[in-house]
């Protein structure tokens, strides 16, 4: 209220309490032209002496959902932006916004902003909805029921770039969302969420001002959920992905600040989630964007803002780690959001390299081989920086750190793909890459995890067989498989995962006698218990074959006497390794065989008819299924 007194508020709140219509919207009249919220005694006056009531029907005389004369349908559009005016200077007051009257005047004025086109009237309906919203966990809620999202999402993408109404929806969204409960984006309003989606992906790649980092945040928010649902639903909506692409990469190519950059980072590594690592490749024409990228600079430009961020976080890290005199609480803040930093990054590295390895693999190269020679220069650069981090660590003795695996993690990766790209820095750290423990581990185990694909790959040759030797990292190879084993039983959590695991077992046993090195006698045990745990009851011939290939190299190097004597080893389990052995000799077990089972196979013959004379029970049971 301008003044509360004076004649003004005496006279409109007279005319409000007025017994005839006519004499309350005056009153109304009135009021607007002095309400502000700043007077908040004066607008509390003003709400209870108009009454709520009068409000609902002025609201729907305005819709066209009242009883209406001929004279009320001519003003209808008076009488409605009248009532958007009135509720949104009312809401200005914490106390009326939260209000249960107010809260249940949200999915009318949404389903005003559905079918109007008013910018002024629009402007004050989104104004509404921000007070309620940010009053009161009550007014979150509504918004989140059927329907109201729905209403809401369409309505976005048409709001003029840079007008008061989509700075507006903006702020309502952000509160909106951040305020989320627990479990929504798996809940009834998913439907809402992924128009959400379109409709900002849309504006994020058309606008050229502030709000385009407001729906960058906006967009991050949603898309790094880990809500299945969402992620499922926006997977068979077209386009909204190019204009996020497009507002990514226009930003990348502009100066702003790293934060910005690094969430724009964040986002495409998110869409890279839902969608595949090949939608950064893809290229869309889109009517209201110009100045798109060819895709080779588009994967570049990509890769060279993650490296560039990798390479400033290393840098700062070590510096907060090793140099830093401040280790107060806001230096542990500071060094965890470079943490989170830092993975943002390398999983978006990740997905590069994954993409790079899956393109070089097709035929017909969607990008130039130049592009990926300038791509794999760069990487080769960025693994020698994260090699010269895992040795700052070492050398000044940490090795426990959710940055320092997230490193061995990017590491793998890599030479899983490049085995030999650093070989000399990898190979010289990777006995401190086996022992570094992430925050919350006991012992070295994920690390381990992470580098199977590379030694999977190392150990196909014995100068890398030598190296993991060297440390006695085979054994703990052979430790990683039993306890992955042990924690989930028959059902192993990650397949795959233990199948490199055997993969590169195999491969370190085959050269054993090279190497002159022998597996310990309880170790083998605990080995051969671990696998005919996993493999009773499976019927997957990539399992079978790889764990009878493993028992038959293994048992080269023992008896079943010998075997026997050990506490932890009883007939029953050479019963189930014998029954291993027997079906993967039988080939017909092998529908469509791959040529990694048709290698095993053989070694499995080759080896079953070195030591068959030292396992009699295993060549009764062979010989039995054989016959059969």
């Amino acid at each position: 209220m301008e003044s509360s007194s004076g004649p003004a508020l005496s006279d409109c709140l007279k005319l409000l309490r007025g017994e005839r219509d006519e004499q309350r919207l005056a009153g109304l009249l009135l009021a607007t032209k002095f309400c502000n919220g700043e007077d908040k005694d004066s607008v509390l006056k003003v709400y209870g002496a108009v009454g709520d009531r009068f409000l609902d029907r002025l609201l729907m005389t305005g819709m066209g959902k009242g009883e209406a004369g001929a004279k009320v349908v001519e003003d209808r559009e008076a009488y409605l932006k009248l009532a958007i005016t009135v509720l949104a200077a009312f809401c200005r007051v914490p106390e009326i916004a939260s209000s249960k009257e107010m809260v249940s005047k949200v999915p009318v004025v949404v389903e005003i902003i559905s079918k109007l086109q008013d910018p002024l009237i629009l402007e004050e309906c989104y104004e509404f909805l921000l007070l309620v919203a940010g009053a009161s966990e009550n007014g979150i809620i509504i918004f989140y029921k059927t329907g109201v999202l729905e209403m809401l999402a369409p309505h976005i993408a048409g709001l003029n770039d840079g007008s008061r109404a989509l700075e507006l929806v903006m702020k309502l969204l952000q509160i909106v969302l951040n305020k989320l409960p627990g479990g929504s984006l798996d809940s009834e309003c998913i439907s809402g969420l992924s128009s959400l989606v379109v409709s900002i992906a849309r504006q994020f790649g058309v606008l050229h001002n502030a709000l385009k980092f407001d729906a960058l945040h906006l967009l991050t928010f949603l898309l790094s959920s880990k809500s299945t649902l969402l992620h499922g639903a926006l997977v068979s909506i077209p386009g909204w992905s190019a204009y996020i692409r497009a507002g990514i990469l226009e930003i990348l190519q502009n100066r702003v600040v790293s934060a910005e950059k690094l969430q724009a980072l964040l986002l495409a590594e998110s869409v890279m989630s839902v969608l595949g690592e090949h939608w950064l490749l893809e290229q869309s024409k889109l009517y209201d964007v110009h100045d798109t990228l060819p895709v080779d600079k588009n994967l570049l430009l990509v890769l060279e803002s993650a490296r560039v961020e990798v390479a400033v976080i290393l840098n700062e890290l070590a510096y907060l780690k090793y140099e830093a005199s401040d280790s107060s609480t806001a230096s542990a803040e500071v060094m965890r959001l470079k943490r989170q930093n830092l993975a943002i990054s390398y999983s978006l590295i990740e997905k590069i390299i994954k993409l790079i390895s899956n393109v070089s693999d097709s035929e017909g190269l969607p990008i130039k081989e130049s592009t990926i020679t300038k791509a794999i220069n760069g990487l080769n650069e960025t693994i020698n920086l994260v090699l010269d981090f895992l040795q700052d660590s070492k050398d000044h003795g940490q090795r426990r750190g959710d940055d320092l695996l997230a490193s061995v993690r990017l590491v793998g990766s890599y030479l899983a793909e490049t085995p030999f790209a650093c070989k000399e820095k990898a190979q010289g750290l990777l006995e401190f890459m086996f022992s570094v423990e992430g925050e919350d581990e006991s012992s070295p185990f994920h690390s381990i995890c992470f580098l199977l694909p590379m030694l999977c790959q190392i150990t196909m040759e014995i100068d890398g067989c030598k190296v993991l030797a060297s440390f006695g990292g085979h054994t703990t190879v052979i430790e990683c498989l039993v306890k992955m084993i042990l924690q989930h039983g028959a059902s192993v959590e990650d397949t795959d995962l233990a199948l490199l695991a055997c993969e590169t077992i195999i491969n370190f046993l085959i050269k054993r006698k090279d190497l002159a090195i022998k597996l310990g006698g309880s170790q083998l045990v605990h080995l051969l218990r671990a696998l005919a745990l996993w493999t009773e009851g499976w019927n997957d011939p990539s399992i079978v074959m790889m764990a009878a290939g493993i028992c038959t190299l293994a048992f080269d190097s023992t008896s079943e006497g010998f075997l026997l004597k050990y506490p932890d080893f009883d007939s029953n389990i050479l019963e189930s390794l014998a029954q291993l052995i027997a079906r993967s000799l039988k080939q017909e077990e092998l529908s469509n065989p791959t040529i990694g089972q048709l290698d095993l196979h053989q070694i499995i013959q080759d080896g079953y008819s070195q030591w068959v004379d030292q396992f009699p029970h295993v060549r009764n049971v062979v010989e039995q299924a054989l016959s059969t």
